[in-house]
C-alpha cells in the first residue's frame, strides 16, 4: 500500500519557515513538532528566503518577503528596546526623587 503524499498549502510552509527565522526553532524541533520531514522543512527554508530554483510561485516575492521579514523582526526588536528604555527612565526618576 502507497503512502499518500501530503501537500501543504504556502501559508503552512511560511509559518513553518517563521518558526525558525522568527521564533528561534531549530529544523529539527520544528519539523518534529509539525509533523514533517526536515528535509523538507529545510528546503522551504531555502526556497523562501532565497528564492530558489524549485520554488515556482515565489520567485518575484521572495525577495520583498525576505525584507519584509527582516524588517518585521528589527521593528519588534526596536519596540522592546524603546519599553525596556522606558522602564528604566521610570525607575531611575523615582531613584532620584
Amino acid at each position: 500500500m502507497k503512502k499518500k503524499r501530503q501537500k501543504y498549502t504556502q501559508e503552512f510552509k511560511e509559518e513553518a519557515v517563521k518558526l525558525i527565522t522568527e521564533q528561534g526553532y531549530q529544523i529539527t524541533e520544528a519539523a518534529r513538532n509539525l509533523g514533517v520531514n526536515e528535509n523538507m522543512l529545510g528546503r522551504w527554508k531555502r526556497e523562501i528566503e532565497g528564492g530558489g530554483e524549485e520554488a515556482p510561485g515565489l520567485a518575484g516575492g521572495t525577495a520583498m518577503q525576505a525584507e519584509l521579514n527582516r524588517l518585521r523582526k528589527e521593528n519588534k526588536r526596536l519596540k522592546m528596546e524603546r519599553e525596556i528604555l522606558k522602564k528604566a527612565a521610570v525607575f531611575f526618576a523615582k531613584e532620584t526623587s
